[in-house]
């Protein structure tokens, strides 16, 4: 079969992978740098005052970003999130997200941010066709709190950011991630429950994630969702809640007394490998088919070469196309394996992987 062919073909039919997962979600890294320095994503001996971040034209321009998007849309995704970084940092987002939204076959364009900067640009957002809002906070605890952003975080910032968000009233909600490390601030989980129950927020717990190379992960440090859960249903019982869509993320249970609900995150645990429907896209243009990924495709070179527009669309149809066929990443799954098959288990199965700030998490 030839290339035009092959182009053909992409456009027929959605891609699905090798294991037979399609394209869904393509996760969007609009800037890599962040005003946090969370010891677990972007640790302050490694990020520090002199890091080369990338400067405003390694970074993919908005006209680029949703030409990729528009392809990606046309081979099956529906659902885009931007990340970092700190995505409220690039300028003129509310325009990025304006121009996302429209795009044929997008229903839901969402963002991850550490909330800082959502009382400026909560309404902007809203107005632009933003539907969803995820914001990062580990813990209530103010010295808990200044540990684990790297003593560059405001608490009191961060809670009048969700305050904005959820005044703002997007579509599809606001929610809380909570990255739970054993002895950091596990024992705090009860405190941001109860201060979420009741408001319509809803707090996703996450198991601690060995993401990049440079957090110190250990197993130890992991409070698997079902301890956690155990904990916390022995004072708020709760009630197991099906998934809204193949590939949803967390495990939902809902509070028995009506306060709202909660999500699991458990992708050390439990890995939830074989739904996965992400991709992600790196501010300067690299495509990555895992959170794990130890290499991507680069796109940019692509859409700054010298031919048309049209030209350039059908290339990138096919590339991604190509990249998602082609794509057998369980990274999760594998881990789970290698740790009782494997000489030296999960120690022997570390590999160099790709920054979470650099393509988002």
């Amino acid at each position: 079969m030839d290339d035009d062919q092959n182009s053909r073909a992409a456009r027929a039919v959605p891609p699905v992978d090798q294991l037979g997962r399609p394209l869904r979600d393509l996760r969007i890294s609009v800037m890599d740098r962040c005003n946090f320095r969370c010891p677990y994503c972007m640790p302050e001996a490694t990020y520090h005052e002199s890091f080369r971040f990338l400067g405003p034209g390694e970074r993919l321009d908005f006209d680029e970003i949703e030409q990729v998007a528009r392809m990606a849309a046309e081979l099956g995704v529906a659902k885009i999130r931007l990340t970092g970084g700190e995505p409220l940092l690039r300028p003129g987002l509310p325009d990025l997200v304006r121009r996302l939204r429209t795009l044929p076959g997008i229903e839901d364009v969402a963002l991850t941010t550490n909330g800082v900067l959502l009382p400026r640009f909560a309404p902007a957002l809203r107005q632009a066709g933003l539907r969803r809002v995820t914001v990062s906070l580990d813990s209530l605890d103010p010295a808990v709190f200044a540990h684990m952003s790297g003593g560059r975080g405001d608490l009191a910032a961060v809670l009048k950011g969700i305050d904005a968000a959820c005044a703002t009233g997007f579509e599809g909600g606001v929610k809380i991630n909570t990255v739970v490390q054993r002895g950091v601030n596990d024992a705090g989980v009860p405190d941001i429950l109860a201060r979420f129950r009741k408001t319509g927020v809803t707090v996703r717990l996450i198991e601690y994630m060995d993401v990049g190379n440079r957090n110190g992960w250990v197993r130890a440090d992991v409070v698997p969702s079902g301890e956690l859960r155990a904990r916390i249903a022995a004072r708020w019982p709760l009630e197991a809640l099906p998934p809204r869509y193949r590939g949803e993320v967390a495990r939902r249970y809902r509070y028995a007394d009506g306060a709202g609900e909660i999500g699991f995150v458990s992708s050390v645990s439990a890995p939830f490998c074989g739904a996965c429907s992400r991709a992600r896209l790196s501010s300067d243009g690299k495509l990555y088919t895992c959170l794990f990924a130890t290499a991507g495709t680069d796109l940019r070179a692509l859409l700054r070469g010298n031919t048309g527009d049209a030209e350039i669309d059908e290339q990138l149809r096919t590339i991604l196309s190509r990249i998602w066929r082609h794509r057998t990443d369980r990274y999760s799954e594998e881990r789970m394996h290698s740790r009782s098959s494997r000489p030296g288990g999960e120690k022997a199965f570390r590999q160099e992987k790709i920054e979470m700030h650099y393509i988002g998490g």
